[in-house]
C-alpha cells in the first residue's frame, strides 16, 4: 500500500494557486517556480492546505479550496494605517515592503499602499489576506521523512515568530528595508 500524507511524512507536490475568480496567483511550473517540499505536521504550509492534503498518495491530483480564514486570514482594516511622511523617510514606491520598528524594538512588515507628499499609507495584512484560495495539486512523492528532515522541520517550527502576516509568509523579511518610526532610515542598501 502506498504511503499517504500523514504526520512526519515528507511530501513533494506540484501546484497551481488560484484566486476564487480563477486568477493564477502562483504556479510551480512557471518560470522560477518550484514544487512544494515539506514535512507534514510542522506548519510549513498554509494550515487549510496542509490539513486537506492528509491521506493523498503519490500520483493523486486534487483541487483544494482553502477559505481565507484558514489561509492568510481575513483582511483586518485596523492593519491599514497612515503614517506621517516624516516618520518614514527615504525612497518609497507603492507596493514596497518595509519593516517598521517601534521604540520598543518590535518589528512589523507592511506594504506601502499609498504615498502623498505628507503621508504614507501602509497595510500590515498579507497580500492574500481575505482571499479564498484554490490549489490544484499533484502529489509527486510521499515517504517517511528522514531524521535530518524531521530535525530541520522541528527547528523551523521552533523559530517561527508570529507577525501580522501569519505563520505561512513566503516573503524574505531581511531584504525589506528597516525603518524606525520617527527616525530617518539607514543610508544605503539594507544589510
Amino acid at each position: 500500500m502506498p504511503t499517504a500524507i500523514s504526520p512526519n511524512c515528507f511530501a513533494l507536490l506540484d501546484y497551481v494557486l488560484l484566486s476564487a475568480d480563477d486568477e493564477v496567483l502562483d504556479d510551480s511550473a512557471a518560470e522560477g517556480g518550484k514544487p512544494i517540499k515539506y514535512v507534514h505536521g510542522y506548519a510549513m504550509l498554509v494550515p487549510g492546505l496542509e490539513s486537506r492534503l492528509v491521506g493523498l498518495t503519490a500520483g493523486e491530483e486534487k483541487e483544494i479550496l482553502v477559505p481565507a480564514v484558514e489561509a492568510y486570514g481575513e483582511h483586518d482594516d485596523e492593519l491599514v494605517y497612515e503614517l506621517g511622511r516624516d516618520e518614514v523617510q527615504g525612497e518609497l514606491d507603492e507596493g514596497d515592503e518595509i519593516v517598521l520598528e517601534d521604540e520598543a524594538g518590535d518589528q512589523a512588515s507592511v506594504f506601502v499602499v499609498e504615498l502623498t507628499k505628507d503621508t504614507v499609507v501602509v497595510d500590515g495584512n498579507h497580500p492574500l489576506a481575505g482571499i479564498d484560495l484554490r490549489y490544484r495539486v499533484k502529489i509527486r512523492e510521499v515517504r517517511e521523512a528522514t531524521t535530518d528532515e524531521l530535525a530541520r522541520a522541528a527547528a523551523s517550527l521552533e523559530s517561527v515568530e508570529p507577525h501580522v502576516h501569519g505563520p505561512e509568509c513566503a516573503h524574505d523579511v531581511p531584504t525589506a528595508p528597516l525603518f524606525t518610526l520617527g527616525k530617518k532610515p539607514p543610508e544605503g542598501p539594507p544589510s
